[in-house]
C-alpha cells in the first residue's frame, strides 16, 4: 500500500468516526429526555383534590410534583389552571398504610404505604389529554416507629412522621413525572 493509499484510508476511517460520533446511537439517559410538544413552557399544576381522611396530604403531594417538573426540565411551573400550556390536575383517592416487618417484641418497625390516586395531564393548546392514570397506585416500604405493632392509621402517620411523608410524596412525584415526561 502506497502512502497515498494509506492516508485516504486514514482520511476515510477518520471520516468514518466523525460521522458515527455525530449521528449518535439512539439512547439516552432515563429521568433526561421528554416527548411533551416543544411549544408546552408553562404547566399549571393546581393543588390537587383529597378525597381521603388523611388532613393536608394535597399539600405535599402537590408541591413535590411542582418541584418535580422543576427539576426536570425548562419548565415555569405555577400553581393555576389558567394561562398555561398544559394542565396537571390529580385526586388523591386512597391512603392505607399496613405493617410489613416486625421487631422482636411483635412491634411494627416497617409499614408498606400505598397511595391511590386519579392523574391526569391535558395539553390546553390541543385540549387533548398527553397522559393519564386513572387509578394510579403508588406504594413502597418504609420504616416507622409507631409502637402500636398494628395497622398504622394514616393521619397519626402524616400527622407524626413528617420525614417519611416528605419521603412519599417525592417517591411519588418522581413516579408521576416521569411517566409524563417519558411517555411510559
Amino acid at each position: 500500500m502506497t502512502s497515498r493509499q494509506r492516508s485516504n484510508l486514514a482520511g476515510l476511517m477518520c471520516a468514518c468516526v466523525a460521522a458515527l460520533a455525530c449521528s449518535g446511537c439512539g439512547y439516552s439517559l432515563t429521568g433526561q429526555g421528554s416527548f411533551l410538544p416543544d411549544y408546552i413552557q408553562t404547566i399549571g399544576v393546581p393543588m390537587f383534590e383529597n378525597a381521603t381522611t388523611v388532613f393536608e396530604v394535597e399539600q405535599n403531594l402537590t408541591q413535590e410534583v411542582r418541584t418535580a417538573f422543576i427539576g426536570r426540565g425548562p419548565y415555569t411551573v405555577i400553581a393555576s389552571d389558567t394561562g398555561v400550556d398544559a394542565l396537571l390536575a390529580g385526586t388523591i383517592t386512597g391512603i392505607t398504610i399496613l405493617p410489613a416487618t416486625f421487631t422482636a417484641q411483635q412491634q411494627a418497625s416497617r409499614y408498606i404505604f400505598t397511595l391511590s390516586a386519579a392523574i391526569e395531564f391535558r395539553d390546553l393548546t390541543t385540549n387533548e389529554i398527553l397522559w393519564e392514570n386513572p387509578a394510579l397506585t403508588f406504594s413502597d416500604e418504609y420504616e416507622v416507629a409507631s409502637g402500636t405493632g398494628g395497622e398504622l392509621d394514616a393521619s397519626t402517620f402524616f400527622g407524626q412522621q413528617s420525614n417519611a411523608v416528605e419521603r412519599v410524596a417525592k417517591d411519588f412525584a418522581g413516579t408521576v413525572v416521569s411517566s409524563i415526561l417519558e411517555a411510559f
